[in-house]
C-alpha cells in the first residue's frame, strides 16, 4: 500500500511538472522581431526569410530553435554562432555573403543541414566545417567560386554537396581529398569544358554523379575509373560530340542503373559503347543527332536488362524498319517522341515489344497507324499521343487498349471522338484530351469509363458539360478530378455547374474560365470537393455582397485557389460552412490594407492554428524543410489616408516614409489600429518579441505545442495507474477483512450459538 501511494504521489508530481513544462515551455521559446515563429512537430522553426536584415538576428533568438531561416536577406559577413545553439538546418540562401571564414558555424555542434546558395561567395574556408560533426548536406550551388589549389572542404561527414553553377572552370586532383565520404556530388552548370584523370578518385562511395551543362568537350578514359559503387551518372547538356572513348569512360561503371546524355551533341554511337554496362536500366538519349544511330546492335545487343529507354527528338530515321528492339525484349518504357517516322516502319519497328507498359509518340507528325499496331500491346498501361495531327478516325484504333491506365490525346487537331472509341477501355484511369476544339461532346461518350479518376478537358472551347456524355443514373465512384480549364463555361444562375453523376468529385480546376459570378447552387451536386481551383478569372469584391457563397455547400473543402482574381477585401465568415480549410491561395488579388486582412490573420491562428493557411503569409512549415527559397508574398494595398494604423508605424528612423505602398499581410497586421470583431481574445504573448502564436479564442485553452501535449497525456496516464493501483489495493484489504471475519465466525458459531446469530446478523447487515 505504501508502495502504491508513492507511486500515486510521483504521478501528481508528474502532472505538476507537465502542467508547470506547458506553462513554461512556451515562454521559454524567443522569436526575434521581424521573424514569423511555428512549431514543425516538436521542432521550434523560426523563419526570418525576406525581412531585409543585415545580420542574423541573435538577440531573442531561441537556443533551442531547430530551424534558422534567413533566405533573402542582405547579409554580407557572417559572425561566430553562439556556442549553446542547438539549430540543425540553417537556410542563408539569396543574401550578400562573400566570404566563408573558418570560424563562421565552428560553434554549430549540432549543424546537419545548411543552404548557402545564391550568394556571391567566392572564398570558403576549407576548415569552415571542420568542427560540425554531423554535417550530412551542403548546398552552395549559384556561387561565383574562386578556383581552389587544394583539397576543398575538410569533413569527414558530409555526404551530399551540391555546387551547381559556381563558375568552376577546373577541379585539382586533391579538390576531394578530404570529403572522401560523399555519396552525391553535384557539379552541374560549372564550365569544366575537360573532366580529367584523377579528380574523381577519392570519392570510391560516390553514387550519384551529375555534370550536366559543364560545357563539357572532352572526358578522359580513366577519368570515372574509382568510381566503382557509381549508380547514376549525369552528363545532360553538354558538346561531347566526337572526342569521347564511351567504351572506355564507361568501362569501370559495372554497377551503373541510370546514364543520362540528354542533348550532349553526341552524333554517333559506336556499338561496344554499353558493352560492360549490362545493368543499366535507364538510358536517356533524348536530343542528341542520332540520325544514323545504329540501334539493334548499339543498344539491343548490350542492354539486355535495359527497363526505359528515352530516344526522343533523336531524328531517327529508317534503321528502325530492322527491328532494333529485337533483343531489348525487357523494354517497359520507350519513348519516341518527336522522331518524325513512317507510321509502317513504326509498327514493324514495336512489333517485338510485347511487355511494354508505356510508350511516347507525342509529336510524331502521326495521321494514321496501321489497323493492328495496339493488338499486341496487351500489357499496355499507359500511351501518350499528343500533339500529333491525327484524324477523327485514329481514335477507332485504340479500341484494342483494354489494360490502358493513362491516354493522352491532348492537342491533337481532334474535332470529334467517336463513342466507341472507350468502349473496352475499363482501366481506364486518366483520360486527356485538353486543347482539341471539341466544343461538344459525343452522347454516352465516357459512359464505360466507370473506373476514370481523372479527366481533363483544359482548352477544348467547351460552353458546358453536359451530363449525358456519362452513364444516367449512375455516379462514376473513381472519377476524384476534373479539369475544365481555359473553357469558357456558362453558368446558369439556377444550374449546377457540374453533372450529378460526379457526386465523388474531390478537384476541380476552372481556372481561366472569364468567370465573373458563380451562383450559389453551383457546386450542390459536388459537394465532396476538396480542392477548388478559381485562379485568373474575374471574381470580386461587389460591395457588401458576399461572392462566395457558392462554397457554402461544400464542407470538406481543404484547398481553395482565389490567386489572380478581382478580390479587395475579405472576412473569415465567408469560410463558416468550410471547417477543413488548410489552404487558402489568395495572392495576386488587389486586396486592401483594412481591418479584414488582420481579422483573416486571426482566424488563421485561432480557428485554424497555423498562419500557413493563407499561402504567402510566412514560409510554411513545408516549404522550410524542403529548402524552398523563393515565395509568392501575400500583399495588401497601403493608404494612410484611410488605413488604420498604429501611431509612429508610418515613419521609423532612417526609413522613409511609407505611404500608398504595397504592405505583407504579417507586416501590417504587426502595424494594424483595428479592433477585434472576431470573437477572440489576445493571446497570452509567448514572450515580447515572438509572434508565434497572436491571438486565442475566448472560450478555449490556448494551443499546446505537441511537447507540451504528449508530458500531458503522459501525466494523465500515470494518474489513470495510480488511481486503479490505490482501488485495486483497497479492494484487496477489504477482501482479506471479510475472510477474517468469515472464520471469525465459524470459530464462534462452535463454541456459542447464541453469539454467532448476531454475529451473522451483524455480517449481513
Amino acid at each position: 500500500m505504501i508502495m502504491w501511494s508513492r507511486i500515486g504521489l510521483f504521478s501528481l508530481l508528474c502532472v505538476a511538472l507537465c502542467v508547470h513544462a506547458n506553462s513554461e515551455l512556451a515562454e521559454q521559446l524567443d522569436c526575434p522581431e521581424d521573424c514569423d515563429c511555428h512549431y514543425f512537430r516538436i521542432n521550434w522553426v523560426t523563419d526570418c526569410s525576406e525581412s531585409n536584415l543585415t545580420s542574423v538576428p541573435l538577440e531573442g533568438l531561441d537556443n533551442n530553435v531547430y530551424i534558422l531561416n534567413m533566405n533573402g536577406n542582405h547579409l554580407k559577413e557572417l559572425g561566430p554562432f553562439p556556442e549553446d545553439i542547438k539549430v540543425r538546418t540553417l537556410q542563408l540562401a539569396d543574401n550578400l555573403l562573400t566570404h566563408i571564414k573558418n570560424d563562421s558555424f565552428s560553434n554549430l555542434q549540432y549543424l546537419v543541414d545548411i543552404d548557402l546558395s545564391g550568394n556571391n561567395i567566392s572564398t570558403i574556408d576549407s576548415h569552415a566545417f571542420a568542427n560540425n560533426p554531423g554535417l550530412i548536406t551542403v548546398e552552395l550551388q549559384q556561387n561565383p567560386l574562386d578556383l581552389v589549389d587544394g583539397p576543398f572542404l575538410i569533413s569527414k561527414s558530409v555526404l551530399y554537396l551540391y555546387l551547381s553553377d559556381c563558375n568552376l572552370s577546373k577541379l585539382s586532383s586533391s579538390f576531394f581529398a578530404n570529403t572522401t565520404a560523399l555519396n552525391t556530388l553535384d557539379l552541374s552548370g560549372n564550365p569544366l569544358r575537360i573532366v580529367e584523370a584523377g579528380i574523381f578518385d577519392p570519392l570510391a562511395s560516390l553514387e550519384t554523379l551529375k555534370l550536366n551543362r559543364c560545357n563539357l568537350t572532352h572526358i578522359a578514359g580513366v577519368a570515372f575509373n574509382s568510381l566503382v559503387h557509381l549508380k547514376v551518372l549525369e552528363l545532360s547538356g553538354n558538346n561531347l560530340k566526337n572526342q569521347v572513348d564511351w567504351a572506355l569512360v564507361l568501362s569501370n561503371l559495372a554497377r551503373l542503373e541510370l546514364l543520362d546524355l540528354r542533348r550532349s551533341g553526341i552524333s554517333n554511337l559506336p556499338e561496344n559503347t554499353f558493352i560492360k554496362n549490362q545493368w543499366l536500366r535507364t538510358l536517356i538519349l533524348a536530343e542528341n543527332e542520332l540520325a544514323g544511330l545504329d540501334v539493334a546492335t548499339t543498344l539491343g545487343h548490350n542492354l539486355i536488362h535495359l527497363d526505359s529507354l528515352d530516344l526522343s527528338y533523336c531524328h531517327l530515321r529508317e534503321p528502325l524498319s530492322e527491328t532494333p528492339f529485337l533483343n531489348a525484349t525487357k523494354l517497359r518504357t520507350l519513348i519516341l517522341s518527336g522522331n518524325h517516322l513512317s507510321s509502317v516502319v513504326l509498327s514493324e519497328a514495336l512489333a517485338p515489344l510485347t511487355r511494354l507498359q508505356t510508350l511516347s509518340l507525342r509529336d510524331c507528325g502521326l495521321t494514321r497507324l496501321p489497323a493492328n499496331t495496339f493488338h499486341r500491346f496487351g500489357s499496355l498501361q499507359k500511351l501518350d499521343i499528343s500533339y500529333n495531327p491525327l484524324s477523327n478516325a485514329f481514335t477507332g484504333l485504340l479500341s484494342p487498349l483494354e489494360s490502358l491506365e493513362h491516354l493522352d490525346m491532348g492537342y491533337s487537331n481532334l474535332k470529334t471522338i467517336s463513342r466507341d472509341t472507350f468502349l473496352k477501355m475499363g482501366s481506364l484511369k486518366t483520360l486527356i484530351l485538353s486543347g482539341n476544339k471539341l466544343e461538344s461532346l459525343e452522347y454516352g461518350l465516357f459512359q464505360n469509363l466507370t473506373h476514370l479518376e481523372t479527366l481533363e478537358l483544359n482548352y477544348c472551347g467547351l460552353s458546358r458539360l453536359n451530363e449525358a456524355v456519362f452513364y444516367d443514373n449512375y455516379t462514376y465512384p473513381d472519377l476524384e478530378e476534373l479539369r475544365l480549364a481555359g473553357n469558357p463555361l456558362k453558368v446558369f444562375p439556377d444550374e449546377p455547374l457540374i453533372p450529378k453523376q460526379l457526386s465523388r468529385l474531390k478537384t476541380l480546376d476552372l481556372r481561366n474560365c472569364d468567370l465573373s459570378h458563380i451562383p450559389p447552387v453551383a457546386f450542390n451536386s459536388s459537394q465532396n470537393i476538396t480542392k477548388l481551383l478559381l485562379a485568373d478569372n474575374k471574381l470580386g469584391s461587389v460591395g457588401d455582397h458576399n461572392p462566395l457563397t457558392f462554397l457554402q455547400p461544400l464542407k470538406h473543402l481543404s484547398l481553395l485557389d482565389l490567386s489572380n482574381n478581382n478580390f479587395s477585401s475579405i472576412t473569415p465568415g465567408v469560410f463558416g460552412n468550410n471547417p477543413e480549410i488548410s489552404a487558402l491561395k489568395l495572392v495576386g488579388n488587389p486586396w486592401k490594407c483594412d481591418c479584414s486582412i488582420v481579422e483573416m490573420w486571426q482566424w488563421a491562428l485561432a480557428e485554424r492554428g497555423d498562419i500557413g493557411v493563407l499561402i504567402g503569409s510566412t514560409t510554411a512549415a513545408a516549404d522550410t524543410i524542403s529548402g524552398s527559397k523563393k515565395k509568392k508574398a501575400l500583399l495588401c494595398y497601403l493608404d494612410t489616408k484611410s488605413t488604420p494604423i498604429k501611431e509612429g508605424k508610418l515613419r521609423r528612423p532612417g526609413r522613409e516614409l511609407l505611404n500608398n505602398v504595397n504592405r505583407t499581410w504579417a507586416r501590417y497586421v504587426r502595424e494594424a489600429d483595428c479592433q477585434w470583431n472576431h470573437p477572440l481574445k489576445p493571446a497570452r504573448i509567448l514572450n515580447r518579441r515572438t509572434r508565434a502564436a497572436v491571438y486565442e479564442p475566448l472560450q478555449e485553452p490556448a494551443k499546446s505545442s505537441p511537447l507540451s501535449l504528449m508530458l500531458l497525456l503522459t501525466g494523465f496516464i500515470m494518474v489513470v495507474i495510480s488511481v486503479f493501483a490505490v482501488s485495486y489495493s483497497a479492494s484487496r484489504k477489504i477482501l482479506s477483512l471479510k475472510k477474517r471475519s468469515i472464520k471469525n465466525t465459524k470459530s464462534i458459531e462452535s463454541n456459542d450459538p447464541v453469539t454467532s446469530d448476531i454475529v451473522i446478523n451483524i455480517n449481513s447487515s
